[in-house]
């Protein structure tokens, strides 16, 4: 994801897989905060009350909005690749455990834009060009308008279709051997 827009505080991926729990963490003196973004405003006492300081947002912020984004489009059955969703789909039988709204996004942030990488499964019969345009759309709106960032791009990988029969062995427990 090859960016020239986006400034010197990118720090890294963030991707679900990734263990984005440290992703904010605290800064030191004034240098940037690792897997943020900062948006500065004015200082002092003749700057409106609105524009004193400044806004971080991090990484994980982008990853779970653009993967909450994502899912909301009808033909999305499932994101991350394969490996990605076996792994997600123990830690969701695990009591206790959540499912991870951002398995399959990885984002590059900075200070004033972003960059989003998608991997998607599309259920099968459904135009994937639509999907692809329909998620894109969604996923910029939803992140420009909650994080103020400016979205430069959103790539969408296809790595699987859920065919109608896929879930029948899987919910009825039968399996080819005995």
């Amino acid at each position: 994801m090859a960016t020239q827009d986006i400034h010197a505080n990118v720090t890294r991926s963030v991707g679900s897989d990734s263990g984005a729990t440290g992703a904010a963490q605290k800064s030191v003196g004034t240098a940037p905060v690792a897997g943020t973004t900062t948006m500065t405003g004015g200082t002092g006492a003749g700057e409106p009350a609105a524009t004193r300081g400044k806004t971080s947002i991090a990484d994980v912020v982008v990853v779970k909005i653009a993967g909450m984004a994502a899912r909301e489009i009808p033909g999305v059955f499932d994101m991350g690749g394969g490996l990605s969703r076996t792994i997600g789909a123990v830690r969701d039988r695990v009591p206790g455990g959540r499912p991870n709204v951002g398995r399959g996004v990885k984002v590059e942030v900075g200070e004033r834009q972003t960059a989003i990488d998608l991997d998607i499964v599309v259920e099968y019969g459904v135009p994937i060009t639509d999907v692809a345009h329909d998620v894109r759309e969604n996923v910029i709106g939803a992140v420009e308008r909650i994080t103020g960032l400016e979205v430069v791009e959103v790539n969408v990988a296809v790595n699987d279709v859920r065919l109608p029969d896929d879930d029948t062995s899987e919910s009825t427990g039968e399996t080819r051997v005995e």
